[in-house]
């Protein structure tokens, strides 16, 4: 009761009840009301009768942006942030407003970006999907309107619950909403690592706003309990609202579901796409009682009290259910895609592919021949006067969306026989296929598990069946980072070093240095500790410094092989022997490997500003690597680089190197960064604290959060070389490139095997491909000839051979070398020589190992098993093999055994025909 005893409810009249129904305590004006007003508790009152007037959604949002504006405390508008989270490094979408200031705000290790604030936020949640289209209220993508407040303890309070609800209150009442039908539902909350009280805004049934007084985050030994969970009150308390837009919108309209509301046009044209009509049209009072009645009864309960069949409902619904999905899963995409998601098997791409193959199977079941992504145009030409931005995306998301369905079509080639081939186990042995074979199906070779039950019911199989929550269960598992453990010994590190002041980093001050001097603070395990350093530890895809220490007054120097950075303490691994505390040493990086690595470094950044602008936007940082001799930048991108494009990213770069752009890195305050330059300073990563170290180019060409060594202008990074170009995964291009002296090597490799190319082939260097060509169209010509020649011999072969024959007991034996003959060769004589009675083992030599083949007539199969004889032979000599009882195959025998294989095959062959013979 404590953490819902506000002032606000005692001077405006409101009573704290319990739900009759839930049991749940709620405050009301309504000194009547029995219930806490939620579904199921209650049905939905405003279907057919809106809550207050008409709005749309850029009203509404507008409305609720210029109320926080301008009331009392004067909240700061924000601007929206991407539905991709690229300032998190725990998750993949943007799943509310307050994700946009977690975990580095909301823990009080950043101050806020304005304080108060309000925004209204494209969200994304995919736990759900299941739900969207058969509820009326689920959708993948909403705007959460929030405002927040963020407040610290012993400081000055913005503002906390008395006036969050008062701010509520305010709002509805500005909308028109009939105060005494709102209620006020305590439901505790928690999400994102943090709780706290929750007071649920309801009105005619439906949830309008959650309203969470974060106070709580997780704490293994917390003294608070909420649902198993362990929680300590925060440095910091928070007020975390979130509206829900298109609900009010809903409100506003008291149409059927918020799709109505919200796609009216888009649902027109998938309508009249499918070429049926809208159950409004057809069966308007049935559609808008199961409406009101949805959120409070299952749909059984809805067609009994209805007065028709279950089937008959789910008849009318399932059509439009379908296209209301698919309305909302295009506008998920529109946000998803614009907002730089490229789909692919893994992170956020996983989610964007997997609503994708959903759409895409929805329209084929709906007979909807517009191209899926037409339809997602169409929903950004209606988002384009909230969000014009999107609009400029639209040619990638046209070629990326017609791309997918190519791909996606192409899996389901592939995959029937993979069904097949899995469902005949289970249809054996009268099972159902097991639902994490169904996921690994998906996860593995994207068939959904529709596709699945399709192919296997044409085995006249029943043996599959779909859970509803597939898809949700599929979503969960690919919507959040996976951490792996850390490791014991960094845990223990990191506890012993946590009292060390943080070392002083040298290699910022003085890049260019390769000597100094430190005293020694501490040495924990195999490290020493310095107050300041300039070996740069790893981090970043950069490797550590590696060189020296030589101890002051003792003549002894220690090698220094790796260096790592724990919470600030710089940690120096020397490869024998120790230091004690308080010691004078002079330290001497490895300077040659230094410059390579920074400039490989800063040829990172450019070679990344040059992708983009030739591939494109969507362009992200996926992983990197930086060596002396090369480096490699993995970036997301939905086709291969072609040969014209990487081209051209070389010479881009290299155009940026030769204009010896600055570049300048500066610590700077994280906010003013991101408000700055936007999210894409964390293509590396996120790294941690209030200031961060901003790498920038030029007049802002690439700019990225970054504490790896630069040069101070491009300039200096020398020529760039791409080495090469290649897909590491799905969505995911990998470019290798070498800068400066390791670039200049690279060509000149390139260079003499190109002069050795053109001496052996005695032609110059501009000549080359054209002599190439000619050679390889001779060689292929010789070889033609040879299958000829070879073809020839073959045919002769089986004539030559019989002749050679060994009487053992009533069988004619062969057995044969032919050292250069293929095992298709071998197989083909020795069929034949087989099929006129002749029992065959013919053996070939090719590289370092030898191939054999058995074939024995079909009327003496019984006496003498091809592949009896063929695995007795391999197995002895190091190979093996397989095949019938008339033709069997092998290979790996070592060359230098083939002939005692040989000998030992006909050894065999006579032991068993003489055992035969004893038999008889």
């Amino acid at each position: 009761m404590s953490d819902y005893d506000i002032k606000y409810f005692k001077e405006n009249g409101f009573t704290r009840k319990k739900c009759e129904k839930c049991g749940s305590h709620f405050w009301t004006r309504d000194k009547d009301r029995k219930t806490c007003g939620d579904a199921p508790c209650e049905i939905y009152s405003f279907i057919g009768k809106p809550i207050f007037n008409e709005r749309s959604i850029e009203e509404i949002r507008e409305s609720f942006l210029s109320f926080f504006e301008h009331c009392s405390h004067k909240h700061t508008r924000m601007k929206r942030y991407p539905v991709v989270a690229r300032w998190r490094d725990d998750i993949y979408l943007n799943i509310a407003s307050i994700a946009n200031f977690q975990p580095f705000v909301t823990s009080g290790k950043v101050p806020p970006p304005a304080n108060p604030l309000v925004i209204s936020q494209p969200c994304i949640r995919l736990e759900d999907l299941e739900s969207i289209g058969k509820t009326g209220r689920h959708l993948t993508t909403f705007e959460m309107m929030g405002h927040h407040a963020f407040n610290k303890r012993g400081g000055e309070e913005i503002y906390w619950k008395n006036e969050t609800v008062k701010y509520c209150d305010g709002f509805l009442r500005q909308l028109g909403v009939d105060m005494d039908n709102v209620t006020y539902k305590e439901a505790p909350w928690m999400g994102g690592g943090n709780a706290g009280p929750c007071l649920e805004v309801i009105t005619n049934g439906l949830e309008l706003a959650t309203l969470v007084f974060m106070d709580l985050e997780l704490s293994p030994r917390g003294e608070i309990r909420i649902k198993g969970q362990r929680y300590n009150k925060m440095d910091t308390y928070i007020v975390d609202t979130g509206y829900g837009l298109e609900r009010f919108v809903w409100a506003s309209k008291g149409t059927p579901t918020v799709y109505d509301a919200i796609f009216p046009d888009i649902i027109h044209e998938l309508v009249n796409a499918a070429g049926v009509k809208h159950p409004l049209e057809t069966h308007p009072e049935i559609i808008i009682q199961h409406a009101a009645m949805s959120g409070a009864m299952k749909r059984v309960e809805i067609a009994k009290k209805l007065g028709v069949s279950f089937e008959n409902l789910k008849n009318v619904l399932e059509p439009i259910e379908t296209i209301y999905a698919i309305a909302d899963h295009t506008k998920c995409l529109a946000f998803m895609l614009a907002d730089g998601v490229v789909p692919s098997n893994a992170r956020e791409g996983y989610l964007a592919r997997l609503v994708l193959r959903r759409v895409f199977r929805m329209l084929k079941s709906m007979r909807i021949e517009i191209p899926l992504e037409e339809i997602v145009v169409m929903q950004i030409k209606t988002l384009r006067n909230s969000f014009p931005e999107l609009e400029k995306a639209v040619d990638r998301i046209v070629e990326l969306v017609s791309l997918e369905h190519r791909r996606y079509e192409e899996t389901l080639l592939k995959g029937e026989r993979i069904v097949r081939q899995t469902a005949r186990r289970y249809k054996e042995e009268k099972q159902k296929i097991p639902l994490d074979v169904l996921i690994n199906l998906y996860d593995t070779y994207g068939l959904p598990p529709e596709f699945v039950k399709e192919v296997v019911f044409s085995q006249e199989a029943n043996i599959v069946d779909i859970p509803e929550n597939f898809y949700s269960l599929v979503a969960s598992m690919h919507s959040e980072e996976r951490r792996g453990e850390m490791e014991p010994i960094a845990e223990g590190i990191e506890e012993k070093t946590k009292l060390i002041p943080a070392t002083q980093k040298l290699y910022y001050e003085k890049p260019s240095a390769v000597d100094f001097e430190a005293t020694v603070l501490d040495f924990v395990d195999d490290s020493v500790i310095l107050d300041k350093t300039l070996f740069f530890p790893e981090g970043g895809g950069q490797p550590a410094d590696t060189g020296s220490l030589t101890v002051k007054g003792e003549n002894r120097t220690l090698k220094v092989q790796d260096v790592q950075e724990v919470e600030g303490v710089i940690l120096h691994k020397i490869e024998t022997g120790r230091v004690s505390k308080g010691a004078v040493v002079s330290g001497h990086i490895d300077g040659a490997r230094r410059i390579a690595h920074t400039r490989h470094h800063s040829a990172t950044h450019v070679v990344v500003c040059a992708a983009r602008k030739v591939l494109g936007e969507h362009v992200w940082q996926a992983g990197a690597q930086k060596g002396e001799k090369r480096a490699r930048i993995d970036i997301t991108h939905f086709k291969r680089i072609s040969d014209a494009e990487r081209s051209e990213i070389e010479m881009l770069a290299n155009r940026i190197v030769m204009e010896d752009k600055e570049i300048r890195a500066n610590f700077e305050d994280r906010n003013e960064a991101e408000q700055k330059y936007g999210f894409r300073i964390y293509q590396g990563g996120v790294p941690p604290g209030e200031k961060i170290r901003i790498v920038r180019i030029g007049e802002d060409e690439d700019v990225q959060a970054c504490a790896g060594t630069h040069c101070s202008k491009t300039g200096e990074i020398g020529p760039i070389k791409i080495l090469r170009t290649e897909r590491i995964q799905d969505g995911i291009e990998r470019i290798e490139y070498s800068a400066g002296e390791a670039a200049v090597k690279e060509i000149q490799s390139l260079e003499e095997l190109i002069r050795k190319s053109t001496s052996v082939l005695r032609v110059p260097a501009d000549k080359l491909p054209a002599a190439v060509e000619r050679f390889f169209e001779e060689w292929k010509q010789l070889r033609k000839e040879n299958e000829r020649l070879r073809g020839k011999i073959a045919e002769l072969e089986p004539e030559r051979l019989k002749r050679k024959a060994k009487k053992i007991s009533d069988v004619d034996c062969i057995d044969e070398v032919l050292p250069t003959v293929s095992v298709k060769e071998l197989m083909n004589i020795s069929s034949q020589v087989a099929n006129d009675g002749y029992a065959i083992m013919l053996f070939s030599k090719e590289g370092d190992r030898g191939s054999v083949v058995a074939a024995v007539p079909s009327d003496l199969s019984a006496r003498i098993s091809a592949s009896e004889w063929l695995q007795h032979v391999t197995k002895k000599y190091g190979g093996g093999g397989g095949g019938t009882a008339t033709i069997a195959q092998g290979g790996g025998i070592k060359i230098e055994l083939v002939d005692e294989a040989r000998v030992e095959g006909m050894r065999f062959i006579e032991e068993k025909l003489k055992r035969g013979e004893q038999k008889k």
